[in-house]
């Protein structure tokens, strides 16, 4: 789907969190297997997954980008620098998602700790699973849409200038 309108990226949006929240549910039922590790890995493997579909509904897979022309490569290319993301326009491997998860250490060393306590700690474990899983698919869906929002408002800009070349002359002034 090509992104044209401010309604385009709102719905993708939406979508994308209905995805985000489906997986973090999948993710707290991880920790009612009391072994150690098993979580975390079930996290990782979901993430692998999620990711990579976010990217491709905003147009932000590495594969998309690298279809684009030069200019608009180096614009993509220069709002996912901006937002910070570690994730947008990236190849999504077991090491990237891994490193993030250890950033949110605490909450995945808590976990880990937490299914051990009977039936209280598994709950426990599994609130923390979805609330990590559903911050970071949140926050990486929300770096996805100021990329494809400043990318549109560019593509814009870049019509109107077509349109009527003194504009651009007059931004000069």
């Amino acid at each position: 789907m090509m992104i044209t309108s401010r309604e385009d990226l709102d719905a993708i949006k939406q979508s994308c969190q209905a995805m985000v929240t489906n997986s973090s549910r999948l993710s707290a039922g991880a920790p009612i297997i009391p072994l150690p590790g098993v979580d975390v890995g079930s996290d990782v493997a979901i993430l692998m997954r999620l990711i990579p579909r976010i990217n491709h509904q905003f147009g932000l897979t590495p594969d998309q980008i690298e279809g684009l022309d030069t200019e608009a490569k180096l614009f993509v290319m220069t709002a996912i620098s901006n937002t910070g993301s570690k994730m947008a326009g990236k190849y999504i491997t077991k090491k990237l998602i891994v490193m993030l998860l250890q950033k949110m250490g605490v909450r995945v060393a808590a976990k880990g700790v937490s299914k051990f306590v009977p039936f209280v700690g598994s709950a426990v474990a599994g609130g923390i699973s979805y609330t990590a899983m559903k911050m970071m698919g949140n926050r990486h869906i929300e770096d996805c849409y100021q990329v494809a929002l400043a990318t549109l408002e560019n593509d814009r800009e870049l019509v109107v200038i077509a349109e009527d070349p003194a504009k651009s002359l007059s931004r000069d002034d």
